[in-house]
Order: C-alpha cells, then structure tokens, then sequence
C-alpha cells in the first residue's frame, strides 16, 4: 500500500516540476538583473510553506548568488520579522502584513514577488495590489488554481498541481534555478561603480 501512493506522489511531483516554464525562468531572471543592475529592491512574501520559501529564496539570492556575481542583490523577505508581522497583524489587519511593510520599503521599479499556491490568500493580494498601483514589477508563481494573484501580477508562473507540497516544492525549484542561474554564472550582470 505504502510503495504504490509513494510512487504515485513522486510521479505528481515530478509532473508538477515538469510544468515549469524555462522561458518564464529565463524572463525572470531578466527581471532580477535589471534590478541589480538598477539598485532596486526585490521583496518576496508568501505564506506557510511559501513563507519559508520566500526566507530561502531571500536566503540563496542575497548570499550565493550575490556572492557569485560580486554585486549585492537588494532582496528581502517580508515574511523574516515574527515581531513587526505580528505587531501589524494584532494592530491593523493580518491581510496588511505585507503591504504595511512594503509601504514603509518600497519604491518605483522594485520587485514584489509573491508565492502562492491558491493565488487567493488576501495579504498577497492586497500587497501585490497596492505593489503594482505604486509601480513595482509584480511576479507571482502560483499553483493550477491561479486564484486573483495570477490576474494581478504582470509576470505569473503557473504550477501545473492543486497539491500544496508539490506546489511549494516546484515553487522551490522556481527559485533555486533563478539563484543558480547566477551561481553557476549562466546569467552574468555587468558590474557598474555606484
């Protein structure tokens, strides 16, 4: 019983990663040289499983790749500070937990990059929203569902699963292949004085 759902599980994930964009990756990364490039800030944010995928993704950009390129990445996860998530959470509404951070960060031409698997959780929609009205690229990788996200963001990525884990994990995918890009100096960024 057991061998057979595992089989079938690695199956699904393997069909979730397969239903990875290469050209979406490519663009993307294309968005993450301009920033560099420009000194803009890259704010990545999602929920739960896509929380800790956004902390990674913060993570592998602003060290590894950065440190492969000699040029800092300006990346941030909102999802990093319990004390201000909390505070904003308790004071104002969960749903702003993004946005009140990005409001204090933001600005033209920065990078909100939201993560989610049914594209519909309201802070993610609330800050891309108000991220997309002041300016900021918005990028969105989500599951099948889309939810509102995909019809918010400028730049979507659609997982081809419903599965929150396999979602999350081909999201993490998503995310290590932009880092790498990098690492493995696939994509170079020319090197400006500032």
């Amino acid at each position: 019983m057991m061998k057979p759902w595992i089989k079938d599980y690695l199956d699904r994930q393997t069909q979730a990663v397969q239903s990875i964009d290469p050209a979406g990756v490519a663009a993307w990364s294309e968005i993450l040289v301009e920033a560099q490039v420009s000194g803009r800030r890259i704010f990545v944010f999602g929920n739960g499983g896509s929380a800790a995928n956004a902390s990674h993704f913060a993570t592998d950009l602003g060290k590894s790749a950065s440190d492969s390129l000699g040029k800092r990445f300006k990346v941030m996860s909102l999802t990093d500070n319990c004390s201000w998530l909390t505070a904003i959470g308790n004071d104002y509404h969960y749903e702003d937990i993004f946005l009140e951070q990005l409001r204090n960060y933001a600005e033209p031409g920065d990078v909100a990059f939201a993560l989610s698997v049914s594209g519909n959780s309201p802070n993610t929609l609330k800050a891309t929203s108000w991220a997309r009205d002041q300016g900021l690229q918005t990028v969105a990788l989500v599951g099948a569902r889309r939810g509102r996200l995909a019809s918010l963001a400028q730049h979507v990525m659609v997982i081809d699963s419903e599965h929150y884990g396999q979602v999350e994990d081909a999201q993490m995918t998503v995310c290590h292949l932009l880092c790498y890009l990098f690492v493995e100096q696939v994509v170079t960024v020319e090197r400006t004085e500032s």
